[in-house]
């Protein structure tokens, strides 16, 4: 049986735990408690095979950055996620996406990682359009693009699905555009 290392990154209160929780516990957490790190586990049915996810979800906050080396090395897989209710969380996701290279010595389009634009529930505060979302995912070279809404469930179990055929393609060693 596989498991998956899978590492949620993203600006503070963007909706990491949120998402994470609604796809482990199926509930929705609305109160923001900031996350320093915190991990869960999700035995599931991808695609006729049993995978067993290990989501790390990671800090926000600036203070701890100094942790978030060591994750990414740890990690197979990652889940990129902004808001869309707010654009620098977008601005900042280049960032992460070049921090992820650079642990893992690859280029862009080699390492599994879904781009998410959460919050989609939320479509009179928006900030950040889904074309906007699309083009960045498409110009770092990342295959998956998702909006999701961590509340309505909207592409929840899609993001986590998406990520892990991303890692088999990975550890199989074919492309992860498609």
């Amino acid at each position: 049986m596989e498991s998956r290392k899978i590492v949620m990154l993203g600006g503070g209160g963007v909706g990491k735990s949120a998402l994470t929780i609604q796809y482990v516990q199926e509930q929705f957490v609305d109160e923001y408690d900031p996350t320093i790190e915190d991990s869960y586990r999700r035995q599931t049915l991808i695609d006729e095979e049993i995978a067993i996810l290990e989501i790390l979800d990671t800090a926000g906050q600036e203070e701890y950055a100094s942790m978030r080396d060591q994750y990414l090395l740890a990690g197979e897989g990652f889940v990129c996620v902004y808001s869309i209710t707010s654009r620098s969380t977008f601005n900042e996701i280049e960032q992460f996406i070049q921090g992820i290279l650079r642990a893992k010595d690859k280029n862009q389009g080699e390492v599994p990682i879904v781009l998410v634009g959460n919050k989609a529930d939320l479509e009179k505060y928006r900030e950040v359009t889904t074309g906007e979302g699309s083009e960045l995912a498409k110009s770092l070279g990342i295959a998956n693009f998702f909006e999701t809404s961590a509340k309505s469930r909207q592409n929840v179990q899609q993001v986590f699905h998406a990520i892990t055929r991303q890692i088999r393609k990975s550890k199989a060693g074919q492309p992860l555009r498609k």
